[in-house]
Protein backbone atom coordinates (compact mmCIF):
# COMPACT_ATOMS: atom_id res chain seq x y z
CA UNK A 1 0.00 0.00 0.00
CA UNK A 2 1.30 3.47 -0.85
CA UNK A 3 1.65 5.93 1.99
CA UNK A 4 0.25 9.47 1.69
CA UNK A 5 2.69 12.00 0.25
CA UNK A 6 3.14 13.94 3.53
CA UNK A 7 3.42 17.67 3.90
CA UNK A 8 5.78 19.91 1.94
CA UNK A 9 8.32 20.14 4.78
CA UNK A 10 8.52 16.34 5.03
CA UNK A 11 8.99 16.01 1.27
CA UNK A 12 11.73 18.68 1.23
CA UNK A 13 13.42 16.99 4.17
CA UNK A 14 13.45 13.72 2.23
CA UNK A 15 14.96 15.43 -0.81
CA UNK A 16 17.71 17.01 1.29
CA UNK A 17 18.85 13.58 2.47
CA UNK A 18 19.62 12.69 -1.14
CA UNK A 19 22.25 15.46 -1.26
CA UNK A 20 25.86 14.93 -0.16
CA UNK A 21 26.21 15.88 3.54
CA UNK A 22 28.19 19.16 2.98
CA UNK A 23 25.62 20.39 0.46
CA UNK A 24 22.79 19.30 2.79
CA UNK A 25 24.30 21.36 5.65
CA UNK A 26 24.52 24.42 3.35
CA UNK A 27 20.89 23.94 2.32
CA UNK A 28 19.86 23.70 5.99
CA UNK A 29 21.62 27.00 6.79
CA UNK A 30 19.87 28.71 3.86
CA UNK A 31 16.48 27.21 4.78
CA UNK A 32 16.92 28.33 8.40
CA UNK A 33 17.70 31.91 7.29
CA UNK A 34 14.57 31.93 5.11
CA UNK A 35 12.48 30.46 7.93
CA UNK A 36 13.66 33.20 10.29
CA UNK A 37 12.63 35.87 7.76
CA UNK A 38 9.20 34.24 7.40
CA UNK A 39 8.80 34.07 11.19
CA UNK A 40 9.61 37.79 11.51
CA UNK A 41 7.08 38.70 8.81
CA UNK A 42 4.24 36.26 9.52
CA UNK A 43 4.65 35.90 13.31
CA UNK A 44 3.18 32.36 13.36
CA UNK A 45 2.50 30.25 16.42
CA UNK A 46 4.83 27.23 16.40
CA UNK A 47 5.66 24.39 18.78
CA UNK A 48 8.97 22.76 19.47
CA UNK A 49 10.57 20.41 21.94
CA UNK A 50 13.93 20.12 23.67
CA UNK A 51 15.07 16.81 25.11
CA UNK A 52 16.98 16.51 28.37
CA UNK A 53 18.43 13.00 28.09
CA UNK A 54 20.38 11.65 31.05
CA UNK A 55 22.49 8.50 31.11
CA UNK A 56 23.15 6.12 34.03
CA UNK A 57 26.10 8.27 35.15
CA UNK A 58 23.89 11.39 35.33
CA UNK A 59 25.44 12.98 32.24
CA UNK A 60 23.36 15.02 29.81
CA UNK A 61 23.35 14.74 26.01
CA UNK A 62 24.08 17.97 24.15
CA UNK A 63 24.37 18.65 20.43
CA UNK A 64 25.58 21.25 17.95
CA UNK A 65 23.38 21.97 14.94
CA UNK A 66 24.67 22.60 11.42
CA UNK A 67 22.58 25.82 11.34
CA UNK A 68 21.56 28.53 13.76
CA UNK A 69 23.57 28.96 16.95
CA UNK A 70 26.88 27.12 17.24
CA UNK A 71 26.32 26.65 20.98
CA UNK A 72 25.84 23.26 22.60
CA UNK A 73 22.17 22.65 23.34
CA UNK A 74 19.77 19.80 24.04
CA UNK A 75 18.55 17.94 20.97
CA UNK A 76 15.04 18.66 19.81
CA UNK A 77 12.99 20.09 17.01
CA UNK A 78 9.51 20.79 15.81
CA UNK A 79 6.29 19.33 17.15
CA UNK A 80 3.97 18.48 14.26
CA UNK A 81 0.33 19.64 14.45
CA UNK A 82 -1.60 17.25 16.68
CA UNK A 83 1.58 15.42 17.80
CA UNK A 84 2.09 14.65 21.47
CA UNK A 85 5.14 16.67 22.69
CA UNK A 86 6.62 13.67 24.55
CA UNK A 87 6.38 11.50 21.43
CA UNK A 88 7.82 14.36 19.36
CA UNK A 89 10.77 14.60 21.78
CA UNK A 90 11.44 10.87 21.55
CA UNK A 91 11.16 11.00 17.73
CA UNK A 92 13.49 13.99 17.42
CA UNK A 93 16.00 12.43 19.82
CA UNK A 94 16.15 9.21 17.83
CA UNK A 95 16.36 11.07 14.50
CA UNK A 96 19.13 13.39 15.67
CA UNK A 97 21.15 11.12 17.98
CA UNK A 98 20.41 7.60 16.79
CA UNK A 99 19.57 6.45 20.34
CA UNK A 100 16.26 5.69 22.01
CA UNK A 101 14.81 7.88 24.74
CA UNK A 102 13.37 5.80 27.60
CA UNK A 103 10.82 6.78 30.25
CA UNK A 104 10.19 10.15 28.62
CA UNK A 105 7.86 12.61 30.30
CA UNK A 106 7.00 16.28 29.96
CA UNK A 107 8.99 18.42 32.37
CA UNK A 108 7.76 21.92 31.51
CA UNK A 109 6.47 24.07 28.66
CA UNK A 110 7.47 27.66 28.01
CA UNK A 111 6.19 30.24 25.55
CA UNK A 112 8.95 32.37 24.03
CA UNK A 113 9.51 34.69 21.10
CA UNK A 114 11.66 33.08 18.41
CA UNK A 115 12.52 35.60 15.69
CA UNK A 116 8.96 36.97 15.84
CA UNK A 117 7.21 33.60 16.08
CA UNK A 118 5.35 32.58 19.23
CA UNK A 119 7.22 29.39 20.09
CA UNK A 120 5.74 27.00 22.65
CA UNK A 121 8.73 24.89 23.73
CA UNK A 122 8.07 21.61 25.54
CA UNK A 123 10.97 20.31 27.62
CA UNK A 124 10.92 16.51 27.61
CA UNK A 125 13.14 14.51 29.96
CA UNK A 126 14.13 10.86 29.91
CA UNK A 127 17.07 8.47 29.93
CA UNK A 128 19.21 7.02 27.21
CA UNK A 129 22.40 5.10 26.85
CA UNK A 130 25.01 4.35 24.26
CA UNK A 131 27.20 6.40 22.01
CA UNK A 132 25.45 9.12 20.03
CA UNK A 133 25.42 8.68 16.26
CA UNK A 134 24.65 12.13 14.85
CA UNK A 135 23.78 12.23 11.15
CA UNK A 136 26.51 14.85 10.47
CA UNK A 137 23.92 16.74 8.45
CA UNK A 138 21.53 18.48 10.84
CA UNK A 139 23.61 17.58 13.90
CA UNK A 140 27.37 18.06 13.54
CA UNK A 141 28.37 16.97 17.06
CA UNK A 142 26.73 15.12 19.95
CA UNK A 143 28.27 14.17 23.29
CA UNK A 144 27.50 13.30 26.89
CA UNK A 145 28.55 15.91 29.47
CA UNK A 146 28.76 15.70 33.25
CA UNK A 147 26.58 18.38 34.83
CA UNK A 148 29.63 19.76 36.66
CA UNK A 149 31.71 19.84 33.45
CA UNK A 150 29.43 21.44 30.86
CA UNK A 151 31.07 22.94 27.77
CA UNK A 152 31.95 26.64 27.79
CA UNK A 153 29.92 27.48 24.72
CA UNK A 154 26.51 26.76 26.22
CA UNK A 155 24.00 29.45 27.12
CA UNK A 156 24.35 30.52 30.77
CA UNK A 157 20.60 30.11 31.30
CA UNK A 158 20.73 26.52 30.06
CA UNK A 159 23.81 25.73 32.17
CA UNK A 160 21.90 27.00 35.21
CA UNK A 161 18.73 24.99 34.51
CA UNK A 162 20.24 21.61 33.56
CA UNK A 163 21.16 20.58 37.15
CA UNK A 164 17.70 21.67 38.33
CA UNK A 165 16.04 19.58 35.62
CA UNK A 166 18.25 16.58 36.40
CA UNK A 167 17.22 16.83 40.08
CA UNK A 168 13.55 16.96 39.00
CA UNK A 169 14.08 13.71 37.07
CA UNK A 170 15.62 11.88 40.02
CA UNK A 171 13.12 13.19 42.59
CA UNK A 172 10.56 10.57 43.71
Amino acid sequence: MLSPPGNLADRLHGLLYRLPAPLHRTALRLAHALRRCWWMAARPQIQGCRVIALDAAGRVMLVRHAYGSNRWMPPGGGVKPGEDPVLAGAREFEEEIGCRLEGARLLTSTLRNLHGAGDLVHVVIGTSQGAPRPDLREITEAAWFALDALPRDISPALAERLPEWARAWSAP
